[in-house]
């Protein structure tokens, strides 16, 4: 098949979170929605095999990662790296992590929308990932910045997602043992 930068592909895919941290998430617009999705993101992860990583913004201001998307990391074997950069590319042990897991596609999720993601991303992309930016996973505290985030990111080159389209991209098929643990995540997260 036909190697797409705007198709998710499991063999090339990764999962990124960033600062969804308990000091924050109170403050986001619809932040239970962006903890509730980013920890199906995490799950949809572990039926993939995905790798992740996350990043945390001075947890000892901000807190630490809010405990249903620390468990979900933790399902996952995922770091979690404490960065003092608003772009996780802008802290090298990060970078470093990113070049290990060696994967082209970044999966993005956390807050806030408008500045670290934003800057995450752009950086991610000016270093070309192709990046997938899980709208419904992502949060600011006013919707008026994560919009223009978003749209920023899409003039920028990234692809703007949700998480279940996201697993239904990456599953590709539905007569796959993969396809049935892929619809107990999405049966475990209904629409709100």
């Amino acid at each position: 098949m036909f190697m797409r930068p705007d198709r998710l592909d499991a063999d090339r895919a990764m999962v990124l979170v960033i600062d969804v941290q308990e000091k924050l998430m109170p403050s986001i617009a619809e932040g239970e929605r962006v903890t509730r999705s980013t920890v199906k993101l995490l799950r949809a992860a572990s039926v993939f095999r995905l790798p992740a990583l996350a990043t945390e913004q001075y947890p000892k201001g901000l807190g630490a990662t809010v405990g249903p998307v620390r468990e979900a990391l933790a399902e996952v074997d995922a770091p979690i790296v404490e960065k003092p950069t608003f772009s996780a590319c802008g802290f090298d042990p990060l970078r470093q992590a990113l070049r290990e897991i060696d994967r082209a596609q970044v999966l993005t999720a956390g807050v806030e929308a408008h500045v670290c993601v934003q800057q995450t991303v752009l950086d991610l992309l000016a270093m070309d990932y192709d990046v997938f930016l899980c709208a419904d996973a992502v949060g600011s505290r006013s919707p008026l910045d994560w919009q223009l985030a978003l749209d920023r990111m899409r003039q920028a080159g990234a692809f703007i997602t949700s998480v279940e389209s996201a697993m239904f991209e990456l599953c590709e098929r539905c007569d796959t043992p993969r396809f049935k643990r892929m619809l107990d995540v999405v049966k475990a997260f209904p629409p709100t």
